[in-house]
């Protein structure tokens, strides 16, 4: 084993830093507390901050456009993906909800799901993401009392739901980001538990297939995965916010390399909250607490 960016990894060329765009402010292409990060087919990078700005850059961050959610006076969104036909979805955390936007940022009111806080079927607490998979159903995770996921079909009506607040196999403690894989199993990053569970999800209810990690700072261990992305091959990433660094596991959960350490300078992070890939491979992390995206080859 060596020593790379502060983190043991299998090979020492394994990955390298390759580009660092942005900085605080709330000016174009600029950040406040970046929370969420998406790219589509066409390679439009999608970032939502602590100003309820979703930004759309190219891969090389220059800033192509933005518009803003809403509502935002009582909190602002923490989940970005793209669904099949290439929309924007939008966990819109504190106002119960997921939000449907086109890429030019016209939005689709007819498809929102939710909107009502509360424990029932379409219902939701803090909002962290949304997926949808091949079959273009949604999957919707949330967080505080209820810690759930809930799943609904292409129309948007519900169908099951699953998890609760607790640290049992099955249960979550703040699940903030959910994956989709090419099996349509659902991958999720069970932040405050230190650890990711997998799912079946395929039928009329969610079958625990496996759990991964624990607290700590080893390889195959986490502390807070807040983002989790799937790359569509062999792999899968996990950016710590505890342990300011990104994991790569191959699709069985072996964890095999990390990148980052805990700083402010390039190669360095602090916080980061979730992280995607663009269509060459190429990671680009989403540098929360610096304010930035680092774009690395992993």
């Amino acid at each position: 084993m060596a020593i790379h960016s502060g983190c043991l990894t299998q090979t020492p060329t394994s990955s390298r830093l390759e580009m660092v765009w942005g900085r605080r402010g709330i000016g174009r292409g600029r950040f406040q507390k970046p929370r969420a990060i998406t790219i589509d087919d066409k390679n439009q990078v999608y970032v939502v901050d602590m100003t309820a700005r979703i930004q759309v850059f190219d891969c090389d961050g220059k800033f192509l456009r933005s518009w803003q959610t809403p509502e935002f006076k009582h909190g602002k969104p923490c989940g970005l993906s793209v669904d099949n036909q290439g929309n924007l979805l939008v966990a819109d955390t504190h106002y119960f909800r997921m939000l449907v936007y086109r890429p030019d940022g016209t939005l689709l009111t007819e498809r929102t799901i939710g909107g009502t806080c509360g424990p029932g079927p379409g219902q939701f607490g803090f909002v962290t993401d949304v997926v949808q998979d091949s079959n273009g159903n949604y999957y919707i995770s949330e967080y505080g009392e209820y810690d759930r996921i809930q799943k609904f079909n292409a129309d948007g009506e519900f169908l099951f739901q699953w998890g609760g607040h607790g640290w049992k196999p099955g249960q979550f403690v703040r699940p903030q980001s959910i994956a989709v894989d090419q099996e349509d199993r659902i991958w999720v990053a069970d932040a405050c538990n230190h650890r990711l569970q997998l799912f079946d999800a395929r039928g009329n209810k969610a079958n625990l297939l496996h759990i991964w990690g624990k607290e700590g700072s080893k390889l195959g261990e986490f502390k807070y995965p807040y983002g989790i992305h799937f790359d569509g091959g062999q792999y899968l990433y996990v950016s710590e916010f505890g342990n300011h660094r990104v994991q790569k596991l191959t699709i069985n959960g072996q964890s095999i390399a990390c990148w980052g350490t805990h700083g402010r300078g390039p190669g360095e992070l602090h916080g980061p909250w979730a992280l995607a890939s663009d269509q060459s491979g190429k990671i680009h992390v989403l540098d929360t607490y610096n304010h930035r995206v680092q774009r690395i080859i992993f």
